[in-house]
């Protein structure tokens, strides 16, 4: 039996998706985390990837503003997780990796 670790968590900012000029994302930065995404899978590693959504949106900040009710915002901010996970799980596929999205908030199955 060996001592080596082989299931990864990986947290990943939202935000760090962001492109420079401050669109929501940067096709670059997905390539980039993808390959060494993929190069991690390619060396034997398991990975379960948490992705943030706030690049797209903060449902405290929404809620804070006033105009949006907390649970509203939150539920807003969930979908902008599944939009950044679904965005880097094609990123993950285009590099030879199968990914797929998973979430509590319902999603369709895209055959």
């Amino acid at each position: 039996m060996t001592d080596r670790i082989k299931r990864v968590l990986v947290k990943l900012s939202g935000e760090a998706l962001a492109a420079p000029d401050g669109y929501w994302l940067y096709a670059q930065t997905l390539s980039s985390l993808a390959a060494d995404l993929a190069a991690a899978t390619r060396d034997g590693f398991e990975l379960a990837i948490v992705i943030g959504g706030g690049n797209i949106i903060r449902g405290a900040r929404m809620s804070q503003a006033g105009w949006i009710d907390r649970p509203t915002a939150d539920s807003m901010g969930m979908l902008a997780t599944v939009m950044n996970s679904l965005a880097l799980e094609t990123a993950l596929n285009a590099a030879g990796v199968t990914a797929r999205t998973m979430s509590a908030v319902s999603m369709p199955t895209i055959c």
